[in-house]
């Protein structure tokens, strides 16, 4: 190590709890230097600005204000490594374990180097991330009312009503139900959580939409059948930089899509898949493999090829892995889905230009010129001259391509 960057002298760890910390300190040859000190997050910054210094390594497990703690650690001290808690409960598997043994043994076996810190993203990602967890937590508020109305039907033998029954214009046919006055309460708070989700989907959907037209690396990822914009938002938010995985096999691993391996002496055995990622972003490549197994011919054909042999939702899992794979090639190479079909990517774009509107389209760029630009950038220049839109299938024609024949 350079003298400009000197070995720490203290290896501090952290068990953080919502309203206090504990702090131990142990040096290089793990004797106890330092705590244990009990901090209230009230006064962490001035205990930080009082206690930290510069030769300090200190290490906290990943818990729900583990940034902001990073963020105010790290003007101070030498380092801060945030571990993954099942990573430290691997190397440890304590009978007895309180929150000074937990800080003690992070610090001991920072000061050894048998931690491995996770990535810290940058503040952008995390904006995007939380963005994206909170739309998901107002989905799933949307469908827990929607699973109670339905609850509702099913005891008393009622059928729903023509059209979405979860629509506004449908509410007053559900208030017109044979309920008593407590079911009937429960039923219009039912609504009312409906109304409260969708406006929040809705005001969550405008901001993310108006990332996304300033993101170049979407319509990259839109190109992937089963992948819309809400989807490349999400994927590229819990990746990051794409430069953190120098391989496919890695980014596979970091999503839990991997299988399980056991091999020793001469037993080689596989399993299911792992499962120790972010689960955000399996569970958006297994939804794009739903809809590829479902709606283009060559990842029909993949299901069709590997559901008799490993079971439907086995191949659902290996196709999403193979697409994450070309997620991978995609951001990393630049390279070009190579199973794309010129004309369906070509409607794919124009709805995705109708999705994001035009106030979020550049200036003067038509959904036709969105469509034209994007097919000219993956070289899909001179396939595609008019797009099929609509039921009744009226050609769309796209402005001529910049690029020469």
């Amino acid at each position: 190590m350079s003298l400009q960057n000197p070995p720490p002298k203290r290896y501090i760890g952290l068990d953080i709890h919502k309203h206090y910390l504990i702090a131990i300190g142990v040096d290089a040859d793990l004797n106890q230097v330092f705590g244990p000190q009990r901090v209230q997050m009230s006064r962490l910054a001035a205990w930080i600005h009082k206690t930290i210094m510069p030769f300090d390594a200190v290490v906290l497990e990943m818990t729900t204000n583990t940034w902001e703690v990073h963020d105010s650690l790290l003007p101070y001290a030498h380092s801060v490594t945030i571990v993954h808690p099942p990573h430290v409960s691997l190397i440890t598997r304590a009978q007895v374990m309180t929150d000074k043994i937990a800080a003690a043994t992070l610090a001991r076996l920072h000061a050894k180097g048998l931690l491995v810190g996770l990535w810290v993203p940058p503040q952008d990602v995390r904006d995007r991330r939380a963005l994206i967890a909170q739309r998901s937590k107002m989905t799933r508020l949307s469908t827990q009312a929607k699973n109670r109305l339905h609850a509702v039907l099913h005891r008393h033998h009622l059928s729903l009503p023509a059209g979405d029954p979860f629509l506004e214009s449908q509410h007053a046919w559900w208030l017109s139900l044979p309920l008593n006055p407590l079911e009937m309460m429960r039923v219009q708070s039912d609504l009312n959580t409906l109304i409260f989700a969708r406006s929040q989907i809705d005001l969550l959907d405008n901001t993310l939409t108006q990332i996304a037209a300033i993101d170049d690396r979407i319509m990259l990822l839109v190109q992937l059948p089963g992948i819309s914009i809400l989807s490349a938002l999400t994927i590229l938010a819990a990746i990051g930089r794409i430069d953190r995985f120098p391989s496919a096999k890695q980014l596979v691993g970091y999503a839990g899509l991997g299988a399980r391996i056991h091999d020793s002496g001469q037993s080689t055995r596989t399993g299911r898949i792992t499962k120790a990622g972010r689960k955000d972003l399996r569970t958006a490549l297994v939804e794009a493999a739903h809809t590829a197994a479902n709606t283009h011919p060559h990842w029909q054909s993949e299901l069709a090829r590997l559901e008799p042999r490993i079971g439907h939702n086995k191949a659902i899992v290996a196709i999403a892995r193979k697409l994450l794979v070309a997620v991978w090639y995609i951001l990393s190479k630049g390279e070009v889905d190579r199973h794309a079909e010129p004309e369906r990517l070509a409607r794919k774009f124009l709805q995705t230009a109708l999705n994001l509107g035009k106030a979020n389209r550049q200036p003067g760029v038509s959904p036709g010129a969105f469509t034209r630009h994007h097919l000219d950038r993956l070289d899909f220049a001179h396939e595609v001259t008019q797009v099929t839109w609509g039921k009744k299938r009226r050609p769309i024609p796209l402005p001529p391509s910049a690029q020469p024949d």
